[in-house]
């Protein structure tokens, strides 16, 4: 059987095709590209059954990938992350059928494994021996190890702010770092500039057309999860908007293939934070671009993208599917990560605590309504930013009895004694 059916790379702006087996950025045009496939002999030649027997990671759905050759996958087993029941804070919002994707169980501990295991192994098959992108943390960390693994050298533009394991997880790999006193816009201009100088292949969000397609498969294992019955609401954390991208076009594309439904998508749900919420506000005016951020700020650090190269692409996404964008404030991150960690025992991340925030509110609003089947998605470790979590405890000096009533353990705000 054919390893993938990849035909041709489209702009979505102006039909411009172009040929995979050359190395393509942008569109002439200045669009993000996509990848596009033989759908009608994938109908006849690939089949769900053809699933059972393949190993639980992202390369299960190679046909539908842009990689041609096997040998050429750079792969850590990425991929086959669990949806979770999360009962209680479903009880606590009123949603009882609310769910949870956990990206934080994969390599390097962020949904960024994804796109870098199949923009590289893509990278690696067309000859591509050096690569530069700016990155928020996780995804220059993603691509730094998978960069090592596939023997490419990484060139990495990180925000000064950005986590701190995601920088060491840079170092350890090897990458060349720069940090930028400045945000993810200021690091993609210096990016820009090594690019022009020293013709290094742009590994930036959307600027090469390979990323989002391993991202798409957080979508394709979440309708093969529900029994290729998709769920009602699917909200994602977005930045770049690139998951939310790869979400629909996956399960646009399990529609051309007959695999589910073709009455039925979820509602796209794009959640921001009200310091960086380039995405709400061009939703809110009904508009088809965002406008840049002026002087964003957000502790949930992988959401702080003033400006998305693909929010054309986001925006499409949550017209089409008559979702939303919605803002969470600071304070209800923070909340909803220590709820979820305090009753679910799951320690998310900043983004996948926004994320259940913006449930609790449409939820109130009752724009989810009680009866819909929810799936939220969690793009990261909450252990990756630890260190940007104030924490406060009893300190007993030697030979002083410990004294549990009265005391509460946890962060700032939910410590101390009573």
């Amino acid at each position: 059987m054919t390893y993938s059916y990849m035909t041709h790379l489209v702009c979505p702006k102006c039909g411009k095709t172009y040929n995979p087996e050359e190395i393509h950025q942008l569109c002439v045009c200045g669009s993000p590209l996509l990848v596009d496939y033989d759908y009608e002999k994938l109908k006849h030649e690939w089949k769900k059954e053809d699933l059972i027997s393949r190993q639980d990671n992202l390369w299960r759905y190679h046909e539908l990938l842009p990689v041609k050759n096997e040998e050429n996958a750079v792969t850590m087993g990425e991929g086959g992350t669990p949806v979770l029941p999360v009962a209680k804070m479903g009880e606590q919002y009123g949603i009882p059928a609310l769910f949870m994707k956990d990206e934080g169980l994969i390599p390097t501990g962020s949904f960024k494994a994804r796109g870098a295991a199949v923009g590289l192994s893509k990278a690696k098959e067309l000859g591509v021996k050096k690569f530069a992108m700016p990155t928020n943390g996780n995804a220059g960390a993603a691509w730094s190890l998978y960069a090592a693994r596939a023997g490419i050298e990484a060139n990495i533009v990180m925000p000064v702010d950005a986590p701190v394991t995601t920088r060491k997880e840079c170092a350890a790999s090897g990458a060349r770092l720069w940090l930028v006193n400045g945000l993810i816009s200021d690091a993609g201009k210096m990016v820009g500039e090594l690019v022009a100088k020293e013709g290094y292949y742009d590994a930036s969000t959307l600027k090469e057309p390979y990323r989002i397609e391993g991202k798409k498969t957080m979508g394709l294992e979440i309708a093969e999860q529900f029994g290729w019955q998709v769920p009602d609401v699917i909200l994602y954390p977005t930045g770049g908007g690139v998951g939310l991208i790869g979400i629909y076009k996956a399960l646009v594309e399990l529609q051309k293939l007959g695999w589910i439904a073709a009455d039925k998508l979820p509602r796209l749900v794009a959640v921001q934070a009200e310091g960086c919420a380039p995405i709400v506000k061009a939703w809110e005016e009904g508009k088809r671009e965002s406008e840049f951020w002026q002087d964003s700020k957000t502790g949930a650090f992988g959401i702080n993208v003033p400006k998305a190269i693909g929010d054309f692409l986001v925006l499409d996404a949550l017209y089409e599917t008559n979702g939303c964008a919605v803002a969470v404030q600071e304070s209800e991150i923070h909340t909803e990560q220590l709820e979820v960690a305090s009753k679910e025992g799951l320690f998310i991340c900043p983004e996948g605590a926004a994320v259940f925030a913006a449930a609790k509110k449409l939820r109130a609003d009752n724009w989810i309504k009680e009866e819909d089947q929810v799936v939220l998605l969690n793009t990261g470790l909450g252990i990756k930013y630890a260190d940007d979590l104030e924490v406060e405890f009893p300190v007993l000096e030697p030979g002083e009895s410990l004294k549990i009533k009265g005391w509460e353990f946890g962060a700032i705000g939910r410590c101390g004694q009573h």
